[in-house]
């Protein structure tokens, strides 16, 4: 049996998503020097969150592939990205590492970029479980 959701609008969700961020005390803890951008592409949506200092400065949402620079891609399908969307992840849904090595999640670009700024990516994807997938 499945349970249809009912998802936000990819507009909200980016409004969401930049609140529970600039709200987190974990980033603002670690984010001095986070800044960078990247492309979380979940398949039915792609956006490009723009870090500057620990705070997102924007969401650029369905960007066409030139409008939005960014430095690394963390990509999977719609399905992966729900599964991350969930209070209580499944197993190998709980972190972008898992989710890679055995799931459908690539992490491309500028590689370096990310690891710089793991620890605040990784709080980044966590916070999904508060705010959801707009997938």
């Amino acid at each position: 049996m499945t349970v249809t959701t009912q998802r936000p609008a990819p507009v909200a969700w980016a409004e969401s998503f930049a609140q529970a961020s600039n709200g987190d005390p974990e980033i603002q803890a670690h984010g001095k020097y986070f800044t960078c951008s990247y492309l979380l592409d979940m398949a039915d949506h792609r956006f490009v969150v723009r870090m500057v200092s620990g705070t997102v400065v924007d969401v650029a949402v369905d960007p066409g592939p030139l409008d939005v620079p960014y430095q690394f891609t963390i990509r999977a399908g719609a399905e992966t990205w729900r599964n991350f969307g969930v209070p209580v992840p499944a197993p190998m849904y709980h972190g972008i590492w898992a989710a890679s090595f055995q799931r459908d999640m690539t992490l491309e670009g500028d590689v370096l970029v990310l690891m710089q700024n793991l620890r605040c990516v990784t709080r980044q994807i966590e916070l999904l479980r508060l705010v959801g997938t707009p997938v």
